[in-house]
């Protein structure tokens, strides 16, 4: 399944407005009928709206957007603006690129600690939202996180949020990552930063050529890692553990 995400502008104009509403709807009427698009993304990171809390025009275009796509669609959830400064929202993404699992944990772990992080608490140049929000049922989900890359030799290009040295460390540093978020019965989902290195970011898990920097099997044991905010999981999960103890027993 994949999000359905627009190309941003760099900066904020009449023009590029008029431009990116015919362009998004051309989007939106092309892949509707796709099973596979899942949610609706026409803003990411501020792109395009730099200044959203001192220009109202900008924020009025970040509510159009999100109740143009639902006139459009009304099927699948809407994200105004993915990783922070949300507007209205279905999903409340961050983007979040601490090294850290404690700071993961501190921010996600508990409802006390995602309210204050919501507020105006978050560590980041931008607030998570433009208002003072009520929470209601809008899921928590960390859309990019992560972002590790080897450490770089003399003259290579490189882009990443911290360097690891080999594979091992690679494959511990993202288990440590994603066992902070899957173990907060706050997160719904996440997104590691990223699948494959590009020209500019090696935070890949494969490189640019899809050659595996881990053994596939490693990742896929990280990834199936049972979510505090799903209890089936949990539950598969400790009746595994009491079935070992049976047959140790």
């Amino acid at each position: 399944v994949v999000w359905g995400e627009m190309a941003n502008a760099y900066e904020y104009s009449v023009d590029g407005v008029a431009r990116f509403t015919a362009e998004w709807l051309e989007v939106v009427r092309r892949d509707v009928s796709h099973p596979s698009v899942v949610t609706w993304v026409p803003v990411n990171e501020s792109w395009g709206t730099p200044a959203l809390f001192a220009d109202p025009r900008q924020r009025h275009f970040l509510e159009s957007m999100y109740h143009l796509t639902h006139a459009v669609d009304g099927t699948r959830p809407v994200i105004s603006n993915d990783g922070w400064e949300h507007g209205t929202s279905d999903i409340w993404t961050v983007h979040d690129y601490s090294p850290s699992a404690a700071d993961l944990t501190a921010r996600y772990g508990t409802p006390a600690a995602v309210e204050a992080m919501y507020g105006r608490d978050w560590p980041g140049a931008h607030r998570v939202h433009l208002g003072d929000p009520v929470r209601g049922d809008q899921p928590l989900m960390v859309t990019e996180f992560g972002g590790l890359t080897y450490t770089p030799e003399a003259g290579d290009r490189w882009f990443g949020y911290r360097t690891v040295a080999t594979a091992e460390e690679l494959l511990a540093a993202y288990e440590r990552l994603v066992s902070a978020l899957v173990a907060s019965d706050q997160v719904a989902g996440y997104c590691y930063t990223q699948l494959t290195d590009t020209e500019q970011e090696t935070n890949g898990l494969l490189t640019e050529s899809r050659e595996h920097k881990l053994d596939p099997a490693e990742v896929r044991r990280v990834n199936a890692l049972p979510a505090a905010s799903v209890p089936t999981e949990r539950l598969a999960l400790l009746q595994e553990q009491a079935r070992e103890r049976a047959r140790g027993e």
